[in-house]
């Protein structure tokens, strides 16, 4: 039985965070409005998103694999696994034990272990001091786009320094 237009318009999806069935426009009230369209952005914005939970991370035997968005995993690289937030959206996660903090990108859906709110790639595990020890509790806080691009670009010119010392 193949779907219909009408049925794509009416189906409802999981809600993940920030959705919701309400917060879609309406196809009529669209039309002709583009000239007032926001301009595009690399991602979302989750500057209100806040968590607390307990961490987890991932690492070889997942690296090279598909993620949710589509990207290969990195366990190199500061991505991380949510169940709900944006794919492609940027949070800051801190280790209160150690005050360690690091920028990651939400780029998979998980963690599927029960009483875990994020899986970390390794490199973001290793920053937070949480690789040796498997899981710890963690403050998540969501990123406007603007604050992500900031992190990043700080990120970037701390490691071009650091191998300009070398």
């Amino acid at each position: 039985m193949s779907a219909t237009t009408k049925d794509a318009h009416t189906a409802v999806a999981p809600q993940s965070y920030g959705s919701g069935m309400n917060n879609l426009p309406d196809a009529a009230d669209q039309k002709g409005k583009l000239a007032d369209a926001e301009p595009l952005t690399d991602g979302p914005n989750i500057g209100d998103f806040h968590q607390m939970g307990r961490a987890s991370w991932y690492g070889r035997g997942f690296h090279g694999r598909k993620t949710a968005n589509g990207e290969r995993f990195d366990m190199h690289a500061l991505t991380a696994a949510h169940r709900t937030l944006p794919l492609g959206s940027y949070v800051r996660v801190t280790n209160p034990a150690t005050n360690d903090t690091v920028v990651v990108k939400i780029n998979d859906r998980g963690p599927y272990a029960r009483g875990r709110v994020i899986d970390l790639s390794y490199a973001a595990a290793k920053i937070l001091h949480l690789a040796h020890i498997g899981t710890a509790r963690v403050k998540i806080e969501g990123l406007t786009q603007r604050e992500a691009k900031a992190e990043m670009k700080e990120i970037l010119a701390s490691n071009q320094s650091d191998s300009n010392e070398k």
